[in-house]
């Protein structure tokens, strides 16, 4: 249930810098300041241009932004179908436990429904243990027999044999 003082909608690109607050409010928050080198006009294009990558949610109280969720469509070859991926979730610390987080993710699970997508999922740092019960409180699972792997931007020069090393 949404709080009655919470607002819900689909940014737009005008909110782009407020977008990009919150992801390094974020980053501080994961403890990570340093690795966001997201910018305005790339997250623009990426959010708001011609092949758009995410989408993102923002949680208003008036005009205040509380909070945001990013998310995008993945796909599961033995479901046949789309899946939602929430790449972050987050909430300014000084405004949770008012509802907001679950709001978000009551949001999101109504346009997983509505995109006939096979499931939502989302990964969590294994210190943040307020979030793992957080989400174990919503009947979330966490998948304790997979492995995430990752390649960066050399890693993937690397492996496409264009690496200028």
């Amino acid at each position: 249930m949404i709080p009655p003082e919470l607002t819900l909608r689909s940014a737009e690109a005008r909110d782009v810098p407020a977008v990009l607050a919150l992801i390094r409010e974020l980053a501080e928050y994961e403890r990570a300041p340093n690795d966001v080198v997201a910018t305005e006009e790339g997250l623009e294009r990426v959010l708001f241009g011609d092949r758009r990558s995410a989408e993102v949610v923002l949680a208003l109280v008036q005009d205040d932004l509380v909070g945001f969720a990013v998310f995008f469509h993945n796909f599961s070859t033995w479901l046949g179908r789309p899946g939602l991926y929430l790449e972050d979730l987050f909430v300014r610390p000084a405004l949770r436990g008012k509802g907001y987080g679950r709001a978000l993710l009551e949001h999101l699970a109504k346009i997983a429904q509505e995109r006939s997508c096979g499931r939502m999922e989302w990964a969590v740092l294994d210190w943040n243990k307020p979030a793992i019960e957080f989400y174990k409180k919503l009947g979330a699972q966490p998948i304790n027999e997979w492995t995430i792997f990752r390649l960066t931007s050399d890693g993937i020069a690397n492996l496409a044999g264009t690496s200028t090393t």
